[in-house]
């Protein structure tokens, strides 16, 4: 996709340059386009389509998006960000629901503006930049000393309330993250999201390992509500691992 938007750009540049172009005229070069890079005997390469040099260029970079940011065509910068970053988001945090909500909640956010008419497309272009620059930062900071991925996603859901960190330190939210885990591993079968009696269950167990590793009082329901939220996410996934496994066809319940 990444390719394809820039070979679109590059194409369009060179169309517009000599003549003024409108948006109808531009959505139609972008289709032709998309349908040479689109053969009967398969995808060919899309730079090749588009007669130009493949670039290394590396997603949300600060080049690539420094592209985005000059494009003359404003709108469609802002489509072309849109949908590199909602499926960035996506692919990145699909299994970490505090970080898949709050990125989807901002894109959500900063586009809702822009449609209103709040701001113009170059301010929301300048917001998706800075949303694209803070997921990059994520992925490259993700790692967390000490836990696992699997940890990692409820130590997010933890510290997603900055006061928690402040109060506990990160030491405390780890365990915190490993013990929670651990009950959802225990808790989580096939069908656990739709019985009301495992979610009561893993809920109440929630509240009493906040309670009892003094999580903030007055965070405590919106950490749970996190909590569970990602554990459905998660326990889904495992219970189905731990399903193959008890019927022989994994290797090991951690692969």
């Amino acid at each position: 996709e990444v390719a394809l938007f820039q070979a679109v750009k590059a194409r369009l540049e060179k169309v517009s340059s000599s003549t003024v172009v409108t948006d109808a005229e531009y959505r139609s070069a972008l289709k032709q386009i998309v349908d040479k890079a689109i053969a009967p005997v398969g995808v060919v390469d899309v730079f090749e389509a588009a007669g130009l040099e493949k670039p290394e260029l590396s997603i949300l970079s600060d080049e690539f998006l420094a592209e985005i940011r000059n494009m003359e065509r404003k709108n469609l910068a802002v489509e072309a960000l849109q949908k590199l970053l909602a499926d960035e988001i996506k692919l990145r945090f699909s299994r970490n629901y505090a970080k898949d909500t709050k990125f989807s909640d901002l894109l959500n956010q900063a586009l809702t503006r822009y449609r209103n008419g709040t701001i113009e497309a170059a301010q929301v272009i300048e917001e998706l930049i800075n949303i694209g620059q803070q997921v990059r930062q994520t992925v490259e900071n993700g790692a967390v000393d000490g836990l696992s991925e699997d940890e990692i996603i409820f130590y997010d859901a933890l510290v997603e309330n900055g006061s928690a960190r402040e109060v506990l330190g990160d030491a405390q939210l780890r365990d915190i993250a490993k013990v929670l885990l651990e009950q959802v591993r225990r808790d989580a079968t096939i069908d656990w999201a739709e019985r009301r009696n495992v979610q009561a269950k893993l809920k109440v167990n929630v509240k009493k390992t906040l309670v009892k590793y003094g999580y903030p009082p007055d965070q405590q329901v919106l950490a749970t509500d996190m909590v569970l939220e990602q554990a459905k996410r998660y326990g889904n996934e495992w219970s189905h691992k731990r399903a193959a496994y008890d019927a022989g066809g994994g290797a090991s319940l951690l692969d």
